[in-house]
């Protein structure tokens, strides 16, 4: 299965390049879902279709969902609703209130990331199309399985540890519910499931990051600070979207003389910061890009005959690798800068890194938990991170 997100500033086009990927790859015979991960949905404008919290089909071969959290709530999150609605009861709140506030934050993320960990093993589809929130929402998407497995997962047995002795010696002297076993087998579903969606997500040759950025300073700046924290989570950015280009022909030469201008030396600042990655391009329409027939255009415009689910590079953001008598971990962190870095050792086990307000905790593999890190520096925009091997210290 294929995974495809698309991502990036509010306002650049993310939603009708991510509708026209998934239509183009549905008429080319792959069997496609586009799925809108962003709580202020626009997918279905810009299909010009009804879209609902439920799957539905829209053309051959493609199918779309807009998440809707609390359908998911009733459905997906049955026990830990439940729950939460009971105590918020318990608290003075009732009916609807106590619904809305058991609502809690990073589950719409965790839906959307549950659709993925179904979808994968089903075999439904061949191609999932994700168009999703603006790039800070994007991140928290993309980056929770890493930093809630650890919380969810030690949650859920700590829970069942002390869960049964509270029940016997506080049942009677506390004024809310206690969470039920089923409350807690759910935690631990949870846990299950989102390691099995970070494999999936931190595979390059499944699943994707396309960054959609606009000819202008703000939003280029943004999308290399982006394409930072990706790489960062060990996700693969494979192709940048240059969206609402002016059109070249000779009127709107004319027209727009100073505009092109400035988008010819901003068209030069991506180039420079983004080689080698795949680039795509497409004009500013005099229209909104809305129902099928704009999606064909514009669709025609990025990919003309390509395939717009061929993966134009499969390499990971982290390897090991052995120089000398050192191990050593090349993590990709492009646009970064050393002062910018932190790196410490939690554990034997993990290592932290750090960019900015951004944080990695990542587990070593055996071979390196015994290993002391000797050096880490920046070179041609890899973080290298050399391990000296027990041997040559001890």
């Amino acid at each position: 299965m294929r995974v495809i997100i698309y991502t990036g500033k509010g306002g650049v086009g993310k939603t009708s390049i991510a509708a026209a990927t998934a239509l183009r790859a549905a008429e080319m015979g792959h069997r496609t879902i586009i799925m809108s991960t962003d709580s202020a949905h626009s997918l279905g404008d810009s299909l010009e279709i009804g879209l609902t919290g439920e799957i539905q089909n829209i053309a051959p071969n493609l199918d779309a969902i807009e998440i809707d959290i609390l359908l998911e709530m009733e459905t997906r999150w049955q026990e830990i609703e439940s729950y939460f609605t009971s105590f918020m009861t318990s608290q003075g709140l009732e009916g609807i209130s106590a619904k809305e506030m058991a609502i809690l934050p990073g589950m719409e993320l965790m839906s959307a990331l549950f659709y993925l960990w179904d979808f994968s093993r089903s075999d439904e589809y061949d191609v999932v199309v994700l168009d999703t929130a603006p790039t800070a929402e994007t991140l928290r998407l993309l980056s929770f399985p890493e930093v809630s497995e650890w919380y969810i997962g030690r949650l859920a047995k700590m829970m069942k540890r002390v869960l049964k002795l509270a029940r016997l010696a506080m049942g009677r002297m506390i004024d809310f519910p206690l969470p039920d076993d089923d409350f807690v087998d759910s935690m631990e579903q949870i846990g299950d499931r989102l390691m099995d969606v970070r494999v999936l997500l931190q595979d390059p040759e499944k699943t994707s990051i396309r960054l959609v950025v606009n000819p202008e300073r703000m939003v280029i700046n943004e999308t290399r600070r982006t394409f930072t924290y990706m790489s960062l989570y060990g996700l693969n950015v494979e192709a940048l979207m240059i969206n609402r280009l002016l059109p070249q022909d000779e009127e709107s030469l004319r027209y727009f003389q100073e505009k092109h201008a400035e988008q010819k030396d901003y068209l030069e600042y991506i180039d420079e910061s983004f080689h080698p990655l795949k680039f795509y391009h497409s004009t500013q329409m005099p229209t909104e890009m809305l129902g099928r027939d704009k999606l064909r255009l514009l669709a025609d415009m990025i990919f003309a005959d390509e395939d717009p689910t061929v993966n134009h590079s499969e390499e990971p953001a982290m390897t090991f690798y052995e120089e000398g008598d050192m191990d050593v971990l090349s993590l990709r962190l492009p646009f970064s800068h050393k002062e910018e870095i932190e790196l410490y050792r939690k554990s034997r086990e993990n290592l932290i890194v750090q960019v900015g307000s951004h944080k990695r905790n990542m587990t070593l593999p055996l071979t390196l938990t015994h290993s002391q890190v000797d050096s880490a520096e920046l070179e041609d925009g890899h973080l290298l991170i050399r391990f000296k091997r027990r041997e040559e210290y001890g």
